[in-house]
């Protein structure tokens, strides 16, 4: 059923080519190696959704689709699209659209062959206010089918294990039935059983209450049960915090059957609709849209990029992960997601008082601005709820206090870069040098010590040709290692004649304070 499904221009692109367009579309996120049954995470195409500066920081609602091939997971998936988008836009008519439009988003089509594979999400990341007037950023991600004649039962399990562990509100297409046996089992938060072509609505009605009722019955223990059956039902309610089951037709035979359907509303039956209209925006009430939690700490984006990355390494083997791997790739990945938000919280700190066109600051200032802002840094790490115990998360506090340095350093050098006297340094020394050379050489021309006179001469032109390589060099941008040599040997030079006149004045000023009691007791 629900094989419905188009492709669309701009599916599944790979890291460039979604975040290269301006209209939203599908981007793959884990790529599968289907010849070597591997999965690759295409880390740049999803830092680039879920980094960007507006949600980065938010807590995520992941929604996913998960399910056997060819049971019309992406179909859904659009229908959510054309819900948000509506939402968005403060549509207040029928958010079904145009009865001519076709269905545009994820990418689908007819036919029995699989379309998804790996693991898609939307490149807009949608902003949704909760009731209590909090921000969460939703996320939709669409799966490839499980048990297709391709995919071996590691890359199924795979799949269904890097959507449950990343999602927070789950999907679970079936068709017809409940078949309890194939559950994937993982502690999570939101998962809904969706029923299509139910063709008992006499015993159980369409929609959540008839499939609450189903799902009642369904997950009753009964004694004559095999233990593995028995113990699918005990768990799967310790395994969600919320569990619930939606009936629903089936769509028609023009979208069954028909290798022409492109999604138009007017093509889908009156009875299917009906009930789409409930169960999109019953998934995607606010007050339904759960933030993804790990640790009892809610998830941020920025979050969800570390716990994919920790968790692709532990599906790289041959075998599935021991769960003592999944829970330390947790673990490692909490911490990397505080350590991550804590660099942040520095790093605009001190972009408020020496970044981009602020003015110089005193190095005694920007320092103790450092030392500020690195403590609140690292306070707001140690706070942060993390697995693993202190003894765990100590190298990632280590590693947070190296790149602050780092930090700092790089925030030293573009503030001494706003110096105006840093700037003309160089050219001024060597001006000076030339202005002095050159009065140098003509005194000791006039006193007769021509070859002197001379030697100084050459070493006015060699200054002048390092100042004229200089700002040709700061012109052009070329030859910055030799530039670099320049600015060194200014520096020393400037740094040698400076430390000369300070001691000599020292001296000076010693000799002057000594040297006054001793014409005291003369005048005596």
């Amino acid at each position: 059923m629900l094989s419905p499904q188009r492709v669309v221009a701009a599916a599944s692109g790979g890291a460039g080519d979604a975040m290269e367009s301006a209209k939203p579309c599908p981007v793959q996120v884990v790529l599968v190696q289907k010849d070597q049954h591997a999965f690759e995470l295409e880390e740049k195409a999803l830092a680039s959704i879920l980094l960007q500066e507006h949600i980065r920081d938010l807590d995520v609602v992941v929604v996913s689709v998960a399910g056997a091939f060819r049971k019309g997971k992406s179909f859904f998936l659009d229908f959510m699209l054309r819900y948000l988008y509506f939402q968005k836009e403060g549509g207040r008519s029928n958010w079904l659209g145009d009865p001519e439009e076709p269905l545009t988003g994820f990418s689908w089509r007819g036919g029995s062959d699989p379309e998804t594979t790996g693991i898609q999400i939307w490149s807009e990341v949608f902003t949704v206010e909760k009731p209590d007037g909090k921000k969460v950023a939703v996320v939709l991600m669409d799966t490839q089918g499980a048990f297709d004649s391709q995919s071996t039962v590691k890359d199924c399990a795979t799949i269904f294990a890097l959507s449950t562990m990343t999602s927070s509100v789950q999907l679970f297409t079936e068709y017809g039935r409940l078949a309890m046996d194939e559950i994937f089992q993982k502690p999570f938060q939101t998962l809904m059983f969706l029923v299509r072509d139910w063709s008992f609505p006499y015993e159980y009605n369409y929609g959540l209450q008839g499939g609450m009722s189903f799902l009642e019955k369904r997950l009753q223990v009964k004694e004559h049960q095999h233990e593995e059956i028995q113990n699918v039902r005990n768990h799967i309610h310790s395994c969600f915090s919320s569990v619930t089951c939606f009936l629903l037709p089936h769509p028609g035979l023009q979208v069954a059957t028909s290798p022409d359907f492109d999604g138009k509303v007017k093509d889908i039956a009156s009875e299917f609709k009906e009930q789409l209209q409930t169960l999109i925006p019953y998934v995607l009430n606010p007050a339904n849209l759960m933030e993804k939690e790990i640790n009892g700490s809610k998830v941020t984006c920025r979050g969800l990029l570390e716990y994919f990355k920790a968790y692709i390494k532990i599906y790289q083997g041959e075998d599935l992960p021991h769960p003592k791997s999944m829970l330390q790739a947790t673990a490692e990945a909490n911490n990397l997601a505080a350590a991550a938000s804590a660099k942040d919280m520095y790093y605009n700190n001190m972009e408020e008082v020496s970044g981009g066109d602020k003015p110089y600051l005193s190095p005694d200032i920007l320092e103790e601005k450092h030392c500020e802002f690195k403590e609140l840094a690292l306070d707001h790490f140690k706070k942060i709820k993390k697995m693993g115990g202190k003894d765990f998360s100590l190298r990632y506090q280590q590693e947070l206090e190296e790149e602050i340095k780092e930090l700092y350093e790089n925030f030293c050098k573009h503030n001494g870069s706003k110096n105006v006297f840093s700037t003309f340094r160089t050219p001024a020394v060597l001006f000076t040098g030339i202005v002095a050379l050159y009065i140098a050489s003509g005194l000791t021309g006039f006193i007769g010590l021509e070859v002197v006179a001379q030697l100084f001469n050459c070493m006015v032109g060699l200054l002048l040709i390092a100042l004229l390589t200089w700002g040709y060099i700061r012109y052009s941008g070329q030859y910055r290692e030799l530039g670099g040599a320049i600015d060194s040997g200014a520096a020393y030079v400037l740094e040698q004649a400076t430390s000369h006149v300070g001691n000599s004045t020292q001296a000076a000023v010693r000799d002057a304070v000594v040297g006054r009691p001793s014409l005291d007791k003369k005048a005596q």
